[in-house]
């Protein structure tokens, strides 16, 4: 399995969008799934 290192700074700035007891693999799928409906709806928009 692929391994990834944050910087701390990256960290914190995950830890602060962290829902209550979410974890690493719950919130880094939130922000992907965030990402790609965005530039869904960018590539449709035009």
């Amino acid at each position: 399995m692929p391994t990834v290192e944050l910087e701390e700074e990256t960290v914190e700035r995950l830890d602060g969008l962290r829902i209550e007891d979410e974890s690493d693999d719950e919130l880094v799928m939130e922000l992907i799934n965030i990402y790609e409906a965005s530039e869904y709806t960018l590539f449709h928009a035009g």
